[in-house]
């Protein structure tokens, strides 16, 4: 079995058992060994509108907790429920993308976010900062930092990346005339330029480090190295346009050591990462902005590795974890959350039967009828015992009767930003087409990838060789991406498995390179078929399954 290089080991575990150290503290009512069985899933009725509820619901009970929750003085997201003054500045960039979801969808109006926003700038433009760099956990009334552990009172590049992140999609999102979201862009802009980045690589071996204090320098020695969340760390650090890194920086501290690691598991091949890929968060955590679609380099296409890590995790739920977990098509999913025994990041590797419904939810963009399993599950049969207030609550564990009832900042952000990544593709395309995130990436070798013709983001299942397909919840519509790679003339057809044409999208019709969305099937009943792409020198087949 592979295994995660010793150094990434430390740095992928230590967070999280650094977590743990304050859970039991901050949480109330945390194990509930009173609490009622989970039952087996009674599934609501599917249809497209049923569906599109689901969605709105989640999404808006999710963003609340960043709206109705957020700390009253500085506008910051708490870390969890029950954790006071206690703020997080990465939980904080998560929520930051949930509330320009929330003037998307209509939750809020775009005045009360940009007032929020004005107030959540000026807080961290008065807060403690590290060479420019945000701790992990501050006071949020008074803007002190709060310790993450003993030595780890100082700057934490990791969650300045995603609260940089986040502002960044909000001053792409806020591009109004107006005095109010002018004012809120330059603020933005004055805090991404103070960064100092470079400092944090400033150790002459090139590497970017996560952690520096006044008090204890670099006594935490973390260099950041992949594969793991911090991506969007080095994107950023090397788009700064006042304290960028080097392009050797990237390249000896992220893609060296224990970034490749070629390994085929559960069916699928990974060319990066831990064994299984790590917990799922490896695949959200950076993406909530950052487009995959839009990244391949010399080691990997970004989109095809963040779907195959999640059918590994998906596949490994349903058919090779101990069967007394319980886990099936309806409730997989593991990634870093509560668990009965206080905090940590789980992983086909490191299981104990702790499933977080933000795994499956925060998926939707790669697995979308996979991750709907998940959701009409949880507001089918598992309502009662797992939704809250804020939408799902933030771990189960069905084999010790136990539900960890708490909130957390990082678990219910990524539930907001990816759900509409996968409905509108709202924050990828903020974020990634920034002039200064396309200057970083090119720095770090990533651009768009060169699609061979053909159904491009598609990758079947591999016990049934099909593709499952959702019905678009918005569009009343399965959808495909389909790509052309030298233009020409095209046929596109849906067909029975026997060849009886059902539907042709394209007859004879001549198209430019590029990728195409394709919608088709409204009226089609479920069942198995394939999609049939022909040119003058092509003939190809894939089979689908509509559900």
């Amino acid at each position: 079995m592979n295994t995660m290089p010793p150094k990434t080991t430390f740095l992928f575990y230590i967070c999280c058992l650094l977590i743990g150290w304050i859970t039991f503290a901050c949480q109330e009512d945390k194990n509930e060994p009173d609490s009622p069985p989970i039952d087996d899933p009674v599934l609501p009725p599917v249809s497209t509108a049923s569906d599109k509820e689901l969605l709105d619901k989640v999404q808006r009970e999710t963003f609340q907790y960043f709206w109705e929750y957020a700390h009253p003085t500085s506008g910051m997201a708490r870390e969890r429920t029950n954790s006071g003054e206690t703020v997080t500045s990465g939980g904080t960039g998560f929520g930051i993308q949930a509330i320009v979801v929330g003037v998307h969808r209509g939750f809020i109006t775009r005045p009360e976010a940009t007032e929020c926003l004005l107030k959540l700038c000026n807080f961290l433009a008065s807060a403690d900062r590290f060479h420019g760099v945000w701790p992990h956990w501050l006071n949020g009334t008074t803007g002190k930092v709060i310790p993450f552990s003993p030595k780890d009172d100082g700057g934490d590049v990791i969650e300045t990346a995603f609260l940089v992140n986040g502002l960044l999609t909000a001053r792409a999102y806020f591009n109004g005339p107006d005095a109010k979201e002018t004012e809120l862009r330059n603020k933005i802009t004055q805090l991404w330029e103070t960064v100092e980045w470079d400092w944090y690589a400033s150790r002459n071996d090139n590497k970017l480090y996560w952690h520096w204090s006044p008090n204890y320098g670099w006594e935490m020695n973390m260099p950041i190295q992949g594969w793991n969340e911090g991506l969007i760390a080095y994107v950023l650090a090397l788009a700064s346009p006042t304290h960028a890194i080097s392009p050797a920086v990237y390249q000896t501290s992220w893609t060296g050591n224990g970034f490749r690691n070629t390994q085929t598991l559960e069916g699928y091949r990974l060319d990066i990462g831990p064994s299984y890929g790590g917990p799922l968060f490896f695949a959200h955590y950076s993406f909530l902005s950052l487009d995959p679609r839009q990244m391949q380099d010399q080691h990997v296409n970004y989109w095809q590795h963040n779907v195959k890590h999640t059918l590994i995790n998906r596949s490994y739920s349903i058919y090779s974890a101990n069967k007394a977990y319980g886990y099936s098509e309806h409730l997989w999913g593991l990634t870093a959350s509560d668990d009965p025994d206080g905090y940590s990041a789980h992983s086909p590797t490191n299981d104990n039967g702790t499933v977080t419904p933000t795994a499956a939810l925060s998926s939707f963009p790669y697995t979308p009828f996979y991750a709907m399993q998940v959701l009409r599950n949880l507001y089918g049969g598992l309502k009662t015992q797992l939704i809250g207030a804020y939408g799902p609550y933030d771990a189960y564990n069905k084999q010790r009767n136990w539900v960890g009832r708490d909130y957390l900042a990082i678990d219910q952000g990524p539930i907001v930003a990816m759900i509409e990544n996968y409905r509108s593709g709202l924050l990828w395309g903020l974020f990634t087409k920034l002039p200064e995130i396309q200057a970083g990436l090119t720095k770090a070798g990533i651009s768009k990838p060169t699609y061979e013709t053909g159904f491009y983001l598609a990758i079947p299942e591999v016990r049934t060789g099909q593709y499952d397909l959702l019905k678009h919840p918005d569009a009343d519509a399965y959808g495909i991406g389909v790509a052309v790679k030298e233009a020409g003339t095209m046929t596109l057809t849906l067909e029975k498995p026997d060849g009886t044409v059902m539907e042709t999208l394209w007859k004879d019709e001549t198209k430019a390179t590029a990728q195409y969305q394709v919608n088709f099937g409204t009226t089609l009943a479920p069942g198995a078929y394939k999609l049939r792409l022909r040119t003058s020198t092509l003939n190809k087949e894939l089979p689908v399954y509509l559900h």
